[in-house]
């Protein structure tokens, strides 16, 4: 049997419940692009599933076991099929791909194509990398207000600013708002030199990577300058209402409960909410409640209102961030069960 593009042979058992799966692509120059530059897909792939892949030309042959090969083999095909629409695929769309596979096998899924959620911008197309991802796109398209925590990695600011470039672009919005507060460095704005952009920007880095990477650069500057992106610090909300806008509070796990309360209610008409934030990373005095917790806590069952809680499993950096986050937070909850030491 012959897929468009792809000339595979009948997968065959091995001893011990192994299979072969033979793959061929008809498209030498994008064959070579799919596996990689001295075969680092592959080889990504292999160690990920644990199969061996042997690659000769524009041919491919996949042995393991039989889930794990079926599984290489609907990623191979996932990202050929990006290549064959003209685009092109890194490393992170490699582990993406792979997360996905492993995923939908985990929901006994079988076909890996087109299942997770995508939105288009002009510059390029965002589509979820992990089920959280995934659940996080979902919210937001469903929700006014979205609650989106977990560890640092996991695209949860990146994915709010591409859900925010897509209502611009589209004009659903007028304006993106970004918020965040300014705490990190111990030091108050006033102090910091410079205007109020200069004085926030080193805040803002993360969301102004995340724009550069999603809008091309002048398109950006230009609706900083017309004010159709906006960057206002958190304590300069207070006495707004924000209609017609795409709102991000990043960091909010350095909000103090007053401070949320107060950004929440600054929402208007046909506006959506988004707010991000890692409790495991708080930064305010000892003993101050953080304004996250509690708005989660109190808002999550809200009609319109959802809360997406992003875990190791959903780190979309590199691989051994995934298991410094696991690390830590299996420190912590060993220090959970001990309690308190006297």
């Amino acid at each position: 049997m012959r897929d468009p593009g792809t000339n595979r042979t009948q997968p065959w058992s091995k001893d011990r419940g192994e299979t072969e799966i033979s793959l061929e692509f008809d498209d030498n120059k994008l064959a070579s692009s799919l596996f990689g530059r001295h075969g680092e897909n592959l080889a990504l792939i292999e160690r990920r599933l644990g199969v061996s892949a042997d690659q000769r030309g524009n041919r491919v042959t996949i042995e393991g076991g039989r889930e794990a090969s079926e599984q290489a083999r609907r990623i191979l095909d996932l990202l050929y099929s990006e290549l064959k629409r003209g685009r092109e695929i890194s490393r992170g769309d490699v582990d993406g791909a792979i997360r996905q596979a492993q995923a939908q096998a985990a929901r006994h899924e079988a076909d890996a194509h087109g299942t997770f959620s995508e939105i288009k911008l002009r510059k390029r197309h965002v589509r979820a990398r992990t089920t959280g991802q995934d659940a996080y796109l979902r919210a937001l398209k469903a929700n006014t207000l979205v609650f989106g925590t977990g560890p640092a990695g996991t695209g949860k600011t990146w994915l709010a600013v591409a859900y925010a470039v897509h209502l611009l672009e589209r004009r659903e919005v007028d304006r993106i708002v970004l918020s965040r507060p300014a705490v990190e460095a111990g030091e108050r704005l006033g102090f910091l030199p410079g205007d109020m952009r200069e004085k926030v920007d080193p805040y803002l880095r993360p969301i102004y990577d995340a724009f550069f990477d999603l809008m091309d650069r002048g398109i950006f500057e230009r609706a900083l300058q017309s004010g159709e992106i906006e960057i206002a610090p958190i304590a300069f909300m207070r006495g707004r209402t924000l209609a017609n806008a795409a709102v991000i509070l990043d960091e909010a796990q350095n909000t103090t409960p007053m401070q949320m309360k107060m950004f929440l209610t600054r929402l208007g008409d046909n506006s959506h909410m988004i707010v991000t934030g890692d409790p495991s990373q708080i930064d305010l005095p000892a003993g101050q409640i953080s304004g996250l917790d509690e708005a989660v806590s109190l808002l999550s069952a809200l009609n319109g209102v959802a809360h997406v809680a992003f875990s190791a499993a959903d780190v979309v950096r590199h691989e051994l961030v995934a298991r410094i986050v696991e690390a830590y937070d299996g420190a912590a909850g060993k220090r959970r069960q001990k309690g308190p030491q006297p």
